[in-house]
């Protein structure tokens, strides 16, 4: 029987975090690593911030958010992470090369018994089992944004992924609050970014072609489809640099033109001038009181 008490996250950022919190709110015992102090620094604040955020919106009381902060640990040791993990999810940067040299190293310094599972946006098991030394505990366990809105929890295996395995993971992304949504099939993009991504290039391309300028494609979207974002303020809700490096990975792998166009025209736009989103206080607007708020934007 495998039982999941110690969890650790493998990636401090904005979606790491969430995915930490949520699961120490849960009832687990969480640990948060990060190569980076300062990325450690980064997910404590956020933390204190959903604390707050749960006790005003979301009817938790205060004993209940601070007994999740007090499961909640953080360190930049690898070592130290992982020596009592059950499970470990992945949640560093959308590149192959990085996340294969991860679970290299993190091969060698995890017990047996820990399940390993990426949080990829885009990237398969496949693609990344052969740096593991455990195919039969490796799988995707992968969150939409925000973690407790969206309660999306998608898990897909790999041909070697125990299915026992496989069971326990649909059942601790139920135990955290998720619902568990099972993939049969390796797809890239699960079932969330297999639709949203086609969604948000359409939107970008509208943009780097000069059809249109992106207040005017958010407008036409939430109009039509009476919702609070359109394409561009949710590119700033997950992050420019994620969408810059999926395009990026895509345009490389399938020689596409239009994807490296598109993650060209944001780098040279946006990350480089340090507009990342919602989380950076500016992307495609300025926080925290973007235009697509305002009663006179539409």
């Amino acid at each position: 029987m495998i039982n999941i008490n110690n969890v650790t996250i493998a990636g401090a950022g904005l979606l790491g975090s969430q995915v930490a919190w949520q699961i120490a709110f849960s009832g687990f015992e969480v640990t948060v690593y990060d190569y980076f102090e300062k990325g450690l620094d980064a997910s404590k604040a956020l933390h204190k911030e959903y604390a707050e955020l749960f006790v005003s919106t979301r009817g938790a009381s205060q004993e209940q958010v601070d007994e999740a902060l007090a499961r909640l640990r953080y360190t930049s040791d690898l070592a130290e992470a992982v020596k009592d993990a059950d499970l470990i999810n992945e949640s560093i940067p959308e590149s192959v090369e990085i996340k294969q040299s991860f679970y290299k190293e993190l091969s060698k310094l995890a017990p047996q018994k820990t399940i390993f599972t990426t949080n990829s946006s885009t990237l398969v098991p496949s693609q990344i089992v052969d740096s593991t030394n455990r195919p039969e505990k490796f799988l995707a366990l992968h969150f939409g944004n925000t973690v407790w809105d969206s309660r999306i929890g998608e898990v897909m295996g790999h041909p070697a992924t125990c299915p026992e395995v496989y069971k326990v993971i649909c059942q601790f992304s139920k135990a955290m609050g998720m619902v568990t949504i099972p993939l049969h099939k390796e797809q890239s993009g699960y079932i969330i970014n297999a639709v949203m991504v086609p969604w948000i290039n359409a939107s970008l391309d509208l943009v780097v072609k000069g059809v249109a300028d992106f207040e005017s494609v958010d407008k036409t979207w939430m109009l039509a489809h009476n919702v609070e974002r359109g394409p561009f303020a949710v590119m700033d809700l997950v992050g420019i640099p994620l969408v810059a490096d999926i395009n990026k990975l895509w345009g490389e792998q399938l020689d596409d033109a239009a994807a490296l166009a598109r993650a060209h025209f944001l780098e040279e736009h946006y990350v480089s001038q340090n507009k990342l989103g919602e989380k950076g206080q500016e992307g495609f607007y300025s926080y925290p009181n973007p235009a697509y708020r305002d009663a006179n934007f539409i």
